[in-house]
């Protein structure tokens, strides 16, 4: 089975940085594409960050210039760095991972972030 493991959410103070990290583990013949969403409270579950195979990446208009995904093929691991962050940020965050043939998500981590 595939398993997605995230790191890094908690409390910061509006203006601060916070670093996530999502490896995923088990048997996955091909990846096409690794990434983060999040959902804040009343809201639709929206796409923040996404890495395809070929490296090329896709960002939220509301996060560009302020966070960066980067990534680890070797050890299935992507990373978003988070900066300059805003209370509009606080929602839970999701790592998914998306192969041939399946698409799998982590439990998601929380992000709150105070004013």
């Amino acid at each position: 089975q595939v398993q997605l493991v995230e790191s890094g959410g908690g409390l910061v103070q509006a203006g601060g940085s916070l670093r996530l990290s999502c490896a995923a583990s088990g048997i996955i013949f091909s990846i096409n594409a690794m990434g983060w969403y999040r959902q804040a409270p009343g809201k639709q579950r929206e796409l923040v960050a996404v890495i395809t195979r070929g490296g090329s990446t896709n960002y939220a208009d509301s996060v560009k210039g302020r966070f960066t995904l980067s990534r680890d093929n070797a050890k299935n691991t992507v990373y978003l760095q988070m900066n300059s962050l805003k209370p509009q940020d606080t929602a839970v965050y999701y790592c998914k991972l998306e192969t041939y043939g399946m698409d799998y998500w982590g439990k998601g981590t929380l992000v709150t972030v105070s004013s």
